[in-house]
């Protein structure tokens, strides 16, 4: 998306560290999840500085964006499950974002 060329690198720069650190932790001690949100309705909005970007962002979350609440359920199950599985990525997102 159009000014968010940073935004979107350092979310892969996350998920290819966290597969560098599975696959280092060969004890299977540490297990790491990639959660991947789509649009949240959260106040990252409030940071953006471009007036038309932040404001389109602001109606995107406001027509179909998920609570954070749906993400933390999806940590919480990530989370709980036993010590030999590990979730290794999931992408949530609201079901009406393109």
């Amino acid at each position: 998306m159009p000014t968010q060329a940073i935004y979107a690198a350092t979310k892969n720069a996350v998920r290819t560290l966290l597969e560098g650190l599975r696959q280092e932790s060969t004890d299977g001690v540490l297990r790491t999840t990639a959660i991947s949100p789509g649009v949240v309705r959260t106040e990252l909005v409030d940071s953006i500085d471009d007036v038309q970007v932040r404001e389109q962002i602001r109606r995107d979350m406001n027509a179909f964006a998920i609570d954070p609440e749906a993400v933390a359920r999806v940590i919480a199950f990530a989370i709980e499950q036993p010590h030999d599985v590990e979730i290794g990525e999931v992408i949530i997102r609201p079901t009406v974002q393109g």
